[in-house]
C-alpha cells in the first residue's frame, strides 16, 4: 500500500512558475516508481516526469524537459515537481502516482492537485 498527498497547484499567468510537492507513505517505498501523470480535459494522460525510488533513473517528458525538474528529500519521502516558464498548454489536474517497479501501469494515486496557466 501507498499513500500519496499532492499540494501546490493554482494559478499562474504563462511564463510562471509552481512547485508540486508529493508526501508518500509506504512500507518499503524503494520498491516503487513515483510518478507525476497529469489529465486536461479532452486529452489522454500523459506521465510528464517519474523517478525510481531506489535508485537514480528518472524520466522527463520531452514536452517539460528544460522547464521542468524533478526533486526529491528522501528524509520526508516527498517528491517535487518544479515547474518553470509555465505554458497553458500545461493547465491540467496533476497526480503523483505509484507503481511497483516493473509495473506497467500505475496502481496507487493521489487525489490531483488542478494547475492553470492563463496566457
Amino acid at each position: 500500500q501507498v499513500q500519496l498527498v499532492e499540494s501546490g497547484g493554482g494559478l499562474v499567468q504563462s511564463g510562471g512558475s509552481l512547485r508540486l510537492s508529493c508526501a508518500a507513505s509506504a512500507r518499503t517505498l524503494s520498491l516503487y516508481v513515483i510518478g507525476w501523470i497529469r489529465q486536461a480535459p479532452g486529452k489522454d494522460r500523459e506521465t510528464v516526469a517519474a523517478i525510481t525510488w531506489s535508485g537514480p533513473s528518472t524520466y522527463l517528458a520531452d514536452s517539460v524537459k528544460g522547464r521542468f525538474t524533478l526533486s526529491r528529500d528522501n528524509a520526508k519521502n516527498t517528491l517535487y515537481l518544479q515547474m518553470n516558464s509555465l505554458k497553458p498548454e500545461d493547465t491540467a489536474v496533476y497526480y503523483c502516482a505509484a507503481k511497483p517497479r516493473g509495473a506497467s501501469s500505475y496502481n496507487y494515486w493521489g487525489q490531483g492537485t488542478q494547475v492553470t496557466v492563463s496566457s
